[in-house]
């Protein structure tokens, strides 16, 4: 199984900027092992299970919850069996088929 997830996760009550906020999401991320991506609005996470996706949610929500009132988050999901390697293949796809991208 791979479940692709896209998880957009950050404070409200901090004003304009929360890179800083979401730098430690990322964190959390990184040090948990799965395959990820940073994109401009969120971060791509591919893991092998449902509850591993759903883990990083409330352990983004937890990091963030320590010092802010109010945090704001999206979460989209994409649950398929027998396939793994989505979070790039998924990309490379599209890109195979147009011939090139703008980076």
């Amino acid at each position: 199984m791979s479940v692709l997830m896209e998880l957009a996760i950050f404070p409200t009550d901090k004003g304009g900027s929360v890179g800083a906020a979401v730098g430690r999401v990322v964190e959390m991320i990184r040090d948990s092992g799965v395959v990820y991506q940073v994109t401009a609005m969120g971060t791509l996470v591919e893991t092998p299970t449902l509850a591993e996706a759903l883990d990083i949610v409330q352990r983004a929500h937890d990091v963030l919850a320590g010092d802010s009132s109010r945090i704001y988050a999206t979460v989209k999901l994409d649950i398929r069996k027998g396939d793994t390697g989505r979070i790039y293949g998924k990309v490379r796809s599209v890109t195979d088929r147009i011939g090139s991208v703008n980076t």
